[in-house]
């Protein structure tokens, strides 16, 4: 892709009405892609195909016939933002997910709950960390959107990931347990600990308590300050029980693929840069760690003949899957927003305009609506591990974030500002 050259004055193009005309109706059409079929009878919410169709049961081949309780958490959260928004509509699909949270994924006998639900039982019965992050996440913006449950669901999924997941003794969340709260292995990630500190900072700007944002700090200097610093920014994903470096491991090639993830770089530059300003720039070092993790990851991510962020790197930082991801770039341009935000270097617009660039070309699907969400090595549109039109929470929050303050998250935006 050609590079423009960014003229010294040019204005951000978040400050151009045209712009941030743009954005919303970019959002507008996510939410619209999504709201029309997206709704199970059964509870949660369907996989949708390439169309926006729902997936039959057990579509792709093998696929086990649950909703995974990120998706339906994610969607609780996508249309909080919705209703904050002014969305007629949103309020359904809220009480929807909100219910088949908490009748459906929750485990009314052990607590906690479970990874995936079809048929009125789990069809994945483990309690992992990840799953539960997002539904404090949704909690939590259910309540800034005002539902009524919203109290509920945040007092029983805090209560469970301090009594269950927290280690207090490394300032981080566990992996993953069984049914019954037996350890499923030895396994620590950080993907899980970074969604959480997400998360807990909204439950801090839902609620007030400092002990979210003190979790959240703990988490970020474990994983941020102390293991990516230490690895030359190329932040790692893996680690044993004690929070060793696992650079052997290689697990699920959606969630915990071998090597390095340069998306997941990109999205703690943001929420560092969001936690710094939560705490009221106490985390010193936040500011430059961001523009580091940013800075690390455009360098080696970015393929700068086609475009594109490589979905994983090797640890010398060269290319392994060449495979070309939509939240990566979701995340690239949250993070060159809320950076050009504190930092005048152009290198964040021009980062900006890029990402956006290479989006709006090759990304969004104009035919038949939503974003591709993944690219192969010749950007063609393919699949595996990812199928159809994944749920919207990362395009959806770039279209959102670069609109709103980066003092906060978009619901504390959208409920203080607006857009």
């Amino acid at each position: 892709m050609p590079s423009y050259a960014l003229a010294p004055d040019a204005p951000r193009w978040v400050t151009l009405p045209s712009h941030r005309q743009w954005l919303l109706g970019q959002a507008d059409a996510l939410l619209g892609f999504f709201d029309r079929r997206s709704i199970n009878a059964l509870g949660g919410f369907h996989d949708l195909d390439a169309q926006g169709r729902p997936m039959p049961v057990g579509e792709p081949a093998g696929a086990r016939p649950g909703r995974a309780i990120h998706v339906t958490a994610r969607m609780v959260h996508c249309y909080s933002i919705a209703r904050l928004m002014g969305r007629p509509g949103a309020d359904a699909i809220i009480d929807h997910g909100m219910d088949f949270l908490w009748n459906g994924h929750r485990d009314p006998v052990n607590g906690g709950y479970f990874w995936s639900v079809g048929y009125g039982q789990p069809t994945d019965d483990t309690k992992q960390a990840y799953g539960h992050a997002f539904v404090l996440l949704a909690a939590s913006s259910a309540k800034v959107a005002g539902h009524p449950d919203a109290d509920r669901l945040l007092t029983d999924i805090t209560t469970v990931l301090a009594e269950r997941f927290w280690e207090d003794r490394h300032g981080a969340v566990a992996e993953e347990f069984t049914a019954d709260w037996k350890p499923y292995d030895t396994y620590r990630g950080q993907n899980s600990n970074m969604h959480l500190t997400e998360a807990l900072m909204a439950a801090f700007e839902a609620t007030g308590d400092s002990h979210h944002l003190a979790m959240a700090e703990r988490i970020a200097d474990l994983v941020v300050r102390r293991h990516a610093a230490a690895n030359g920014w190329r932040l790692p994903e893996h680690f044993t029980t004690e929070w060793e470096l696992d650079r052997a491991y290689s697990g699920s090639p959606m969630f915990r693929p071998f090597g390095t993830t340069p998306g997941h770089w990109l999205e703690w530059a943001r929420l560092l840069v969001q936690l710094w300003e939560l705490g009221g720039r106490r985390l010193d070092w936040a500011p430059d760690a961001a523009r580091s993790l940013f800075l690390q990851a455009v360098a080696d991510g970015w393929d700068a003949g086609k475009g594109g962020f490589y979905y994983t790197l090797e640890w010398d930082g060269s290319p392994r899957i060449r495979d070309r991801y939509w939240w990566p770039c979701c995340e690239g341009i949250g993070a060159a927003a809320v950076l050009g935000a504190i930092d005048p270097d152009p290198v964040f617009e021009a980062w900006y305009r890029r990402i956006w660039d290479f989006a709006a070309a090759r990304l969004i699907d104009r035919d038949h609506g939503g974003w591709h969400p993944q690219l192969d090595a010749d950007l063609r549109p393919n699949a595996s591990p990812f199928f159809g039109k994944p749920d919207l929470y990362h395009a959806l929050q770039a279209c959102l974030i670069p609109l709103l303050p980066a003092t906060g998250s978009i619901t504390r935006g959208l409920a203080t500002v607006g857009v």
